[in-house]
């Protein structure tokens, strides 16, 4: 089976793009019926699903996406052989002059953990979604966008050319346009839409260029290839002085896809799209591939700072030494985390604080990897697809009980109406927060401070780190308190619990979030060593570090802080009374959109009016000069043409035919004429001849 799963790995992506293709033919969306109508969150109208072709669209993407998992947990399984198992499988794609230009998939740990996380999450999403939107109209169409989406995904993490991975990469960013503008006939969501795809596009074009300047100078796109491929020790000592540019164009990919300062703007508008659009872009995928992206191409990074080609797996330390390209990754991790960490302080939409969540910790998962805990960020990113997973779906629980509505300072009190939804999202957000021993996130997290602490460059990112960990409890804790705790207020009212297809995804999800810690211990790292390359060793002696009660103590300090300033909270926020301008300054997410908008954006729109100008008055001018000279100069010549040549032209015509008259005419028809002439010209050439000898 092992062997089979390897060579047909391509069948992990291809089974969800397949149904996506099936069910986009199925044309499921519903005729408008009267009476059937309802409002949807974003403005328009629902229409109840009916059909069997729309029934059949959500089935055949919830199959697909059990295939596919089912395929993913047997290539996790045929990694389980050895450790470091690694095996690819490498194909021409085509023939241009002499160069062959080949792609191929991948198996490795890295892989295989990514597989089972995206379809499992994937899964849950799918099955939450059933309910969620059950009443729209387009309801075959957003399973086919889904499946779609997480093909592409899957795609990425398979991939053994950097090429393959692009183009699947892409496919993901195209995939999230039309999710994000899904309830296109919404003005921001068509916005938001846009701004996600022009931002990331910027972002992907350093990543194009990176991709150029690695195939110019090792000859290959290759990440594997019997020694010969770019992240081998022939390709990396290939790219010479030229790897630390390759590495930070690479980066700049990873920059726009996972929501990294300055190209974070996107990420919290997303949440413009359905709720399961939210969780799959936050959760599973897009946000991932940034994060993936680095991890997989991280002996470039080593080697980009002068590290050894040799040491550039998972397992690579960069502990002693500051790689420059690494070192841009820590700094940007950090500034990424701490400034969504304070802006989530004074959100009020559910959904745009998690949103915010997300961006903060993927900073912290890309400060992890620059420091050279390469496998503690790919541990956060696995168990954050699982706990963000869970509070986003949690979130559109709460949205659904309380009629669409989005505004926590709208909610309060739900822990009676919505049991199910509140322990649920309890645990997740215990697991975002760091809760000790029996939250995933916690493990992780004390896995990266770990790492920040022995990074010999700088201790600023730990501390701050450690700082980024008390923020992430009080605004959780400030969320919770608003949504489920203290009085009831509009939307809490009429509040329920949300159906059994909704809170199953939650209950398996919330599951997950603490399991998972199982893998995570120190006492039985088995996730590390996994990815590592190495065997794990169970020692319970180690089960309790120093960092272990540091976390504990910083994560109570958030908890107490938020309990104690938003205990008593009413819809004006505690900090808002306190502090307006620096309330105001956060809830306008520190104005870092009106400062694009009044710097670049006004420096392209400036551009695109100078640009027209210059078409309309000044290039439009020249060539209308240029066609008035033409015309004149047309005109003064118009009479030297029709006298002069066409008139010597009309006579060198009128002699030529007069000379053919001529000779017409001695043309008789008669064989012995014509020998005449011939005897008496031959006379002449031989009297001529003689008479010049």
């Amino acid at each position: 089976m092992s062997d089979w799963i390897d060579s047909h790995l391509w069948l992990i992506p291809a089974v969800p793009l397949a149904v996506s293709l099936v069910i986009l033919g199925l044309n499921t969306s519903s005729p408008v019926e009267p009476g059937h109508a309802e409002a949807c969150p974003s403005g328009g109208t629902r229409f109840r699903a009916s059909g069997a072709r729309r029934n059949a669209a959500a089935g055949l993407a919830i199959v697909g996406q059990i295939f596919a998992l089912l395929l993913s947990v047997t290539a996790f399984f045929a990694t389980l052989a050895t450790p470091g198992y690694r095996v690819f499988h490498n194909f021409t794609w085509f023939i241009f002059g002499e160069q062959a230009l080949r792609l191929g998939f991948v198996l490795d740990p890295l892989a295989a953990v990514m597989l089972v996380m995206i379809t499992f999450v994937s899964l849950c999403i799918f099955v939450f979604s059933v309910g969620y939107m059950a009443n729209d109209r387009h309801f075959g169409r957003f399973f086919a966008y889904l499946s779609f989406f997480s093909a592409a995904m899957l795609g990425v993490v398979i991939a053994n050319s950097l090429l393959l991975l692009f183009v699947c990469w892409e496919l993901v960013g195209l995939a999230s346009y039309l999710l994000i503008g899904f309830w296109i006939h919404k003005p921001s969501a068509a916005a938001a839409a846009k701004k996600a795809f022009v931002t990331t596009r910027i972002g992907d074009i350093g990543f194009f260029l990176g991709m150029l300047w690695l195939y110019r100078r090792s000859g290959t796109l290759l990440f594997y290839d019997g020694g010969n491929g770019a992240l081998e020790n022939a390709g990396l000592v290939s790219l010479g002085a030229g790897a630390t540019c390759i590495a930070l164009l690479i980066f700049c990919g990873a920059v726009g896809k996972s929501g990294q300062f300055p190209l974070h703007v996107w990420l919290p508008d997303a949440m413009e799209g359905p709720t399961p659009v939210s969780a799959l872009i936050h959760a599973a995928t897009m946000v991932a591939a940034g994060v993936f992206l680095v991890a997989r191409v991280y002996p470039l990074f080593v080697v980009a700072g002068g590290g050894d080609p040799g040491s550039g797996g998972l397992n690579a330390a960069a502990y002693n030494g500051a790689f420059p390209p690494l070192t841009v990754v820590v700094w940007i991790g950090v500034v990424t985390a701490l400034i969504s960490a304070l802006i989530a302080l004074a959100q009020w939409d559910i959904k745009r604080i998690l949103a915010y969540s997300t961006v903060s910790q993927l900073g912290l998962m890309m400060v992890s990897l620059g420091v050279g805990g390469v496998a503690a960020g790919i541990m956060h990113l696995l168990a954050h697809g699982f706990f963000k997973a869970l509070l986003f779906l949690g979130s559109g629980s709460v949205i659904h009980g309380c009629h669409e509505e989005q505004d926590i300072r709208k909610m309060g009190g739900l822990r009676a109406l919505m049991p199910v939804t509140f322990l649920t999202y309890a645990i997740g957000m215990m697991a975002l927060s760091g809760v000790p021993l029996f939250f995933s996130g916690a493990w992780t997290k004390e896995e990266i401070l770990h790492a920040t602490s022995l990074w010999a460059f700088s201790r600023v990112p730990h501390y701050l780190m450690l700082a980024g960990v008390v923020l992430t409890a009080l605004y959780m804790t400030r969320q919770m308190i608003y949504v489920f705790f203290g009085p009831r207020r509009a939307a809490a009212e009429h509040a329920h619990e949300s159906p059994p297809v909704m809170t199953l995804p939650l209950i398996a999800l919330a599951i997950c979030a603490v399991v998972f810690s199982v893998v995570l211990t120190p006492a039985w790292p088995w996730l590390h060593d996994y990815l590592s390359g190495e065997r794990a060793v169970l020692n319970f002696s180690l089960l309790i570090q120093p960092a272990l009660y540091l976390a504990l103590v910083l994560v109570a300090v958030g908890i107490g802080l938020g309990v104690l300033i938003y205990r008593h909270a009413t819809e004006i926020d505690p900090m808002e009374r306190a502090a307006p301008p620096l309330f105001r300054f956060l809830e306008n997410r520190m104005w870092l959109d009106e400062l694009y908008d009044g710097t670049i954006l006004a420096l392209a729109r400036f551009a695109a009016r100078l640009s027209d100008f210059l078409d309309r008055y000044f290039w439009d001018g020249i060539v209308r000069l240029l066609g008035g000279m033409g015309q004149v100069f047309g005109g003064l010549t118009k009479g030297f043409d029709e006298r002069a040549i066409n008139s010597g032209v009309n006579d060198a015509t009128g002699i030529a035919r007069g000379f053919g008259r001529m000779i017409s005419a001695r043309h008789s028809g008669q064989v012995q004429t014509y020998l005449g002439a011939i005897a008496i010209g031959m006379l002449a050439l031989i009297l001529l001849y003689s008479w010049l000898t």
